[in-house]
């Protein structure tokens, strides 16, 4: 289960041409799993998103490129943080994690989503639909995923899929974690519940409380026991050895955003304070510290600043391994 994952959001670094770009990347990984990590995670979008960059950014396809990392690590779990929907057929996708487990020699993870981002569905002709559409969509492909990652051949006839005896050959290797993610209350943490073996929340530090408390009451009117089930939470991390080099490299890349850190008026910094933590070992480390301390059971973090170089992986991973002991 993901207790400390690290998450690889973007693909577009200073100085790396495209030929060097899964090298970047792959050592990433490498230093992910050196550094104590048990989870490695991609973007599953085909744009970059906006808060990250414009879309036209790199943004590589996400299974490809967990297969290929399974040749470049042995040890973590591989898995999307967290797969759209929408953007592949249930069945089709339960082939591809299926196939991922067996590459990857049993590491695979599905980690799955409703969908989002309206902008890369128009653009790549893939239905977007309403709010409700894209759950009904979700909860109906996880009754045909499940079955089939456990070696059965479902048959389901739903309002938006339907598969007829559907096989599924070679199975994976063994059980493949499950994670919904997301921090909708009433859908997502209900879906959670029913189907899920982890939970990835997107909110702020102050909302996990309340989060957890909605997804026990689900556990609950399901009969469902709430231990059973792995919580992280996605945090945006800039770290380097001293605070000054992780100020600097958040500072470099907020100003290709748009930001100025030294200019920006007092919302401006609080809101970035809430979304990124920044610093050395030391603040980090308290940052996160409070994560759990708020009742979660992990942490998934990325580095999109400064995580192309592999030395701050491993410093994130030497500064959050100790909390979870």
């Amino acid at each position: 289960m993901t207790r400390l994952g690290y998450q690889i959001p973007n693909f577009t670094y200073p100085d790396v041409e495209p030929s060097a770009l899964f090298d970047t990347v792959a050592r990433q990984a490498k230093a992910a799993e050196r550094g104590g990590f048990d989870t490695v995670l991609v973007m599953d979008h085909f744009y970059q998103l906006p808060m990250l960059g414009p879309p036209e950014n790199d943004m590589l396809e996400c299974y490809t490129l967990l297969a290929a990392l399974a040749q470049h690590t042995t040890t973590v779990r591989l898995g999307a943080l967290v797969t759209g929907n929408t953007y592949r057929n249930p069945a089709v996708l339960a082939k591809i994690i299926s196939t991922l487990d067996v590459v990857s020699g049993g590491r695979a993870q599905l980690g799955i989503g409703a969908g989002w981002f309206e902008l890369e569905h128009d653009a790549f002709g893939i239905p977007f639909g309403t709010f409700t559409d894209r759950f009904e969509k979700l909860e109906e492909a996880l009754q045909i995923i499940l079955p089939m990652l456990r070696g059965e051949r479902p048959t389901f006839d739903g309002d938006h899929y339907q598969v007829r005896d559907a096989i599924n050959q070679p199975p994976p290797l063994g059980d493949v974690p499950v994670m919904i993610g997301g921090s909708g209350e009433k859908k997502t943490l209900r879906m959670v519940a029913q189907y899920a073996d982890e939970s990835n929340l997107t909110c702020g530090v102050d909302e996990v409380p309340r989060k957890l408390d909605a997804l026990a009451a689900h556990c609950e009117r399901l009969g469902r026991d709430r231990s059973e089930i792995t919580v992280s939470v996605q945090r945006n991390v800039c770290i380097a050895p001293t605070h000054d080099e992780a100020y600097a490299d958040a500072s470099a890349f907020l100003a290709a955003r748009g930001i100025d850190l030294d200019t920006a008026d007092e919302a401006t910094k609080a809101l970035v304070d809430s979304m990124l933590d920044i610093g050395d070992p030391d603040e980090v480390g308290e940052k996160l510290q409070r994560v759990l301390d708020a009742g979660a059971d992990g942490i998934t973090a990325n580095l999109a600043a400064n995580g192309h170089r592999p030395e701050n992986v491993e410093l994130l991973g030497a500064t959050a391994r100790p909390l979870l002991s």
